[in-house]
This record gives C-alpha cells, structure tokens and sequence, in this order.
C-alpha cells in the first residue's frame, strides 16, 4: 500500500515538474480576475444611440494574426503575450476619459482588476538566464511585443486622440478592450488545468 501511494506520488510530482507552465495563481484566481475584468468593462457601456460598428476596423485592424501566433507558442509565451496585452490596455484608461460617460468607480475598479490580472501572470512566468536557441526566439517575441504596443499606440492617436476623446471614442475603445480580455481569456485558459 505504502509503495502505491509512493508512486501515485511520485507520478504528480514528475508530471507537475515536466508540464510546461504550472503556476498556482493562474489555476486558481485567473478565471476570477478574467470574468470581472470582462463585467467592468462591459458595465462602462456608452448610453450612446450611435453606432459605432465597423468605424475601429477601419482605422485600427485588430491584430487577430499576433492572437493566432500567440496561440500556437509556448506556455510561457503565451502569458508574456497576455500580461503585455493587460499592460496596454490599462495604458490606455492614462487618457483622458473625462468625456465618455464611465462611472469613475468603475473605471478605478477595471484598471485595478486588470492591473492585478497582470501582476498575478507576471508572477507565473520565470525569468531565466538564456540560451542562443532562446535569445532567437525572444527576438521573434520582441517583435510581436513591438507590433502590439505599435497597435495600441495606433489606437490612442487614431482613435482617441483624432476624435478628441469623445464619448463616442471612448465607446470604440471599451469594445476593443472588451474584445482583448475575451481573446487574453481564452489564451490563457488553455493552460488552465483545472
């Protein structure tokens, strides 16, 4: 009996050890941290009776393709790639908000909610000495993160600084966070092993 559950033991210990990411905060507070991110956000809907379909698309492409890359990497890559993500988006509650029609509270709340969500992954990921195979591979990354804040910068002057950061601008910029978190979410729940 003794020597079954050694080696049940054992077992989970050689297979926690060799999966790719094991991180105990993403297993348990993620989900959490995920679905209220994604509640604030859509709580901040604009009262606004316009339409505001189609006109981001126009201006800013989503960057389905580094969503698609990131999905295909590693465990690790993928977190780096979802806590950037979070970082960019709470960058871009630093404009000037004043004009949409955001409940202050709720506005603190998000940023503090997705400012945790990102501490927590960065938490997850480990920083360690590199090797060539590696430092190559961080370079395909360095540009992915490039790409990404280049997008989100893009955002910012097309979108919110070129519409002086009116409600209606503000309004594009919550269904572009909002379609972020959901696409941050499934991201990372696909290492999720509970």
């Amino acid at each position: 009996m003794l020597t079954r559950t050694f080696f049940v033991c054992l077992f989970v210990g050689l297979y926690s050890a060799g999966s790719s990411l094991s991180c105990r905060w993403m297993d348990h507070k993620f989900r959490q941290y995920s679905e209220n991110s994604l509640a604030l956000v859509e709580t901040m809907v604009s009262n606004s009776t316009n339409s505001t379909e189609g006109e981001v698309q126009d201006t800013v492409a989503f960057p389905n393709d580094l969503y698609s890359q990131a999905s295909k990497a590693s465990a690790e890559d993928k977190v780096v790639f979802t806590v950037q993500a979070l970082d960019e988006m709470a960058a871009l509650f630093e404009e000037d908000y004043s004009s949409a029609s955001f409940e202050e509270k709720t506005v603190k709340d998000f940023l503090s909610v997705v400012t945790q969500q990102a501490d927590g992954l960065r938490s997850c990921v480990s920083i360690e000495k590199q090797s060539s195979d590696e430092k190559n591979k961080n370079k395909k990354n360095e540009e992915k993160k490039k790409t990404l804040h280049t997008y989100f910068k893009i955002l910012s002057s097309h979108v919110l600084k070129r519409m002086r950061h009116s409600a209606k601008s503000w309004e594009l910029i919550r269904k572009e966070i909002k379609t972020h978190l959901m696409r941050a979410d499934q991201l990372v729940s696909s290492l999720l092993t509970n």
